[in-house]
């Protein structure tokens, strides 16, 4: 897909924007103001993938925790402000690499100006975040609840921080209705080139969440729209992570990624696939090259149908084939299929076995 090249800012030592990769974002839930509670979900974040993690800074007691946060964890933190400029100005002070405000709840264009004069100082980019939930009411008197409308709100709040020369910006427009996520995301692009930060807000659960997000956000990136992310669940923000690299991952867009191709289960089935495949998703975790697996429940959907992959195993009666591009190479009882594929696939990327691996990914 062709992604629409947009203006590149620095966050940290990432970039969002340009040619850049796309980003996955979460945010901690614990209390900001407890730093180890803090820096222990961050470095759980991080071994799940996180580029980045926002913080809710919402008092004085949580600016003095930035810098300890900091000096315990390396990804890029983002602030989360609302209302209280001063709690920006202090942030970035702290050293915060990127804010997340809302110019018009911030109370006064003097409060802006004074955001803007420290981000300069350092660089730090500022996401500029509209919900559905938060347009202004001239937009909302005017437009109604809509596209348009995030998307003007959006524009004016553009403005402000340009009026005082500020560029450095990430824009977000969030609805926790899909369409009219991706119809303001669609509509903005058109009019803006700085980086879009994607997300259905407010999702809902792993299961339902999951699903909105993976529709809108997966939509977006098809049309290549989009610079980073964040999938927002009502769940460990861990799995926010997991399904957000999952859907770089199934639109090719993350690289050094692992895919399984696993075929549903029929009535030909004749070995216990879904265990097999969660037992072999849970031991591969900590391969990180770019290999594609499969693992099939019958030869009808075995060797034949997984072409694509670079090692996989189909059932048969109780016993598996083990193949590879193809090509068989070894017939074992079921209860081996998993130590045998996993010792298979641990001897490939020990050796480094380039010449296997998808390059499609």
């Amino acid at each position: 897909m062709e992604r629409k090249i947009t203006k590149k800012v620095k966050v940290g030592s990432l970039e969002i924007g340009g040619n850049s990769p796309v980003t996955v974002q979460s945010m901690t839930n614990t209390d900001t103001r407890d730093v180890q509670a803090t820096a222990r979900q961050i470095h759980q974040l991080e071994e799940a993938g996180c580029d980045i993690v926002r913080l809710a800074i919402f008092d004085e007691d949580c600016i003095k925790s930035i810098k300890e946060i900091k000096s315990k964890t390396e990804i890029p933190l983002v602030a989360d402000i609302h209302f209280d400029y001063k709690l920006a100005v202090d942030s970035i002070k702290e050293g915060i690499d990127k804010l997340r405000i809302n110019p018009g709840n911030i109370g006064s264009e003097k409060g802006v100006r004074e955001i803007v004069a420290a981000a300069k100082e350092r660089l730090i980019p500022i996401r500029i975040g509209v919900n559905s939930g938060s347009i202004k009411k001239e937009f909302l008197h005017k437009y109604g609840n809509t596209p348009k409308a995030m998307v003007e709100s959006a524009l004016e709040q553009i403005s402000i921080l340009e009026k005082f020369g500020y560029e450095e910006i990430v824009i977000s427009l969030k609805a926790s209705n899909v369409n009219k996520t991706v119809e303001a995301y669609r509509f903005i692009s058109k009019l803006i080139d700085y980086p879009l930060h994607l997300g259905v807000t407010e999702a809902g659960t792993s299961w339902s969440g999951t699903i909105k997000s993976s529709i809108g956000i997966g939509a977006l990136l098809l049309e290549g729209i989009g610079d980073t992310l964040r999938v927002s669940l009502t769940a460990d923000p861990v799995q926010e992570v997991r399904v957000g690299k999952e859907i770089l991952k199934v639109l090719g867009l993350q690289k050094d990624s692992i895919e399984i191709i696993s075929c549903p289960t029929c009535g030909r089935c004749n070995i216990n696939l879904e265990k097999i495949v969660n037992e072999v998703e849970s031991q591969i975790q900590d391969i990180k090259v770019p290999i594609t697996i499969a693992v099939m429940g019958c030869v009808v959907n075995g060797p034949g149908e997984a072409k694509v992959a670079d090692i996989g195993i189909a059932g048969g009666k109780g016993r598996v084939v083990l193949f590879k591009k193809g090509k068989t190479i070894g017939t074992y009882p079921q209860e081996e299929a998993v130590s045998r594929l996993i010792s298979e696939i641990r001897r490939m990327t020990d050796n480094n076995e380039s010449s296997c691996y998808n390059t499609s990914i």
